[in-house]
């Protein structure tokens, strides 16, 4: 099978640890297990309690009882024997691709996105369709454009919140989106790993999994959850998907460890606390950014309305490779070219992480443009 280059992991891999102010980071500021225990009332005592009997074996294969329990309250109307849960939300949507998409088939995503989203369904064999997010009308997706593109579509692919953009969907799109997928008997896959962490109101939007019974909803521990090291992710689907997903899991993950799923499971139980945490840190640090941004004459932007990102244009005369390149010589400070989403003139500010690392790194932003002259 032939795959085209991850170009956005790609780059992270070669920089993330040679950085001194990683803004390309996208899960909201990492907790320790100490940090972990303390927001669900927990020390580590109770902790040991746990672990110390744990026979380290393969566990349970669609992720434990608890786990996928906790995961089915983060939803309206989903079950745990909706549930099965994978390595990670990357590993849930390879699944995903594995199970359903087919040579032929026509898959509709919905971008810029992470790039997943488009090369995995074209190298199994699919036509891949993208609607882009309008830029110039605050990154909306034009409906229109999107029911003709789905004529015939088996699978539409979205990320809500939206990755890179930091775009959200109103819950009259997410009907309308529905009703598109619905007209064409075609599956939803809705990547919701940025979820529970929007800008405004309660802070957890609508998921595509309570809206319309063909959807494929993923989630994460990763992003709104600040625990990518447990590595585990979901994929809630109906019982025909389920059992795809199933068969091609076998091959490839079998199992998570049973102690990622325990960790997993403590901090679904009290996602409340976890949640509130975290939304604290993205619209603390998203008015650190909007500051800068209104004081910063050759930047400007879309101000995310959900998530972790966004893509900040500059004003300047070179690609986005070079400026992120220059950018990390000059002044130790990682972005992400908007190269890496088929979007050049930007680049993806990662600004959930550490405010003071947040705080430092925009400061030598400045000063690299500083140096570019008019």
């Amino acid at each position: 099978m032939r795959i085209a280059d991850f170009r956005v992991e790609i780059w992270m891999n070669r920089w993330e640890t040679r950085c001194r102010y990683n803004l390309a980071e996208t899960c909201v500021d990492s907790v320790t297990v100490a940090e972990l225990l303390a927001l669900a009332g927990l020390d580590t005592a109770d902790l040991a309690a746990e672990l110390a009997p744990m026979r380290l074996g393969y566990g349970a294969i669609e992720g434990s009882d608890r786990l996928r329990a906790a995961i089915a309250a983060r939803y309206d109307t989903v079950t745990q024997d909706q549930v099965i849960v994978a390595h990670g939300a990357i590993g849930a949507n390879h699944l995903v691709y594995e199970a359903l998409v087919e040579p032929g088939d026509l898959v509709v995503s919905v971008t810029p996105t992470y790039q997943q989203h488009v090369a995995v369904p074209e190298s199994l064999g699919a036509t891949v369709r993208q609607v882009r997010l309008d830029e110039a009308g605050g990154w909306r997706l034009d409906l229109d454009e999107l029911a003709d593109a789905a004529r015939g579509a088996k699978l539409l692919t979205v990320t809500n919140p939206n990755n890179p953009t930091g775009a959200l969907l109103a819950p009259d799109d997410l009907a309308a989106i529905a009703a598109i997928a619905g007209r064409e008997d075609a599956w939803i896959l809705a990547d919701e790993v940025y979820r529970g962490i929007d800008q405004d109101g309660p802070g957890t939007s609508p998921s595509f999994a309570d809206l319309y019974p063909r959807t494929i909803a993923i989630g994460s521990m990763s992003k709104a959850f600040s625990l990518a090291g447990l590595r585990l992710g979901w994929v809630i689907a109906p019982p025909e998907v389920l059992e795809a997903v199933s068969r091609h899991r076998d091959y490839s993950v079998i199992s998570v460890g049973m102690v990622d799923d325990l960790l997993a499971a403590i901090a679904l139980e009290h996602a409340d606390a976890m949640l509130a945490r975290n939304r604290a840190i993205v619209r603390g640090n998203l008015a650190i950014l909007d500051g800068w941004v209104a004081e910063e004459p050759r930047i400007s932007y879309v101000r995310p309305a959900a998530g972790t990102t966004a893509l900040l244009r500059f004003d300047a005369p070179m690609s986005s490779d070079a400026f992120c390149t220059r950018l990390l010589e000059t002044e130790g400070v990682l972005l992400v070219p908007g190269s890496a989403f088929d979007t050049d003139g930007v680049v993806r500010i990662g600004y959930a992480n550490d405010a003071a690392v947040l705080t430092a790194g925009l400061e030598r932003t400045s000063a690299f443009l500083a140096t570019l002259g008019a």
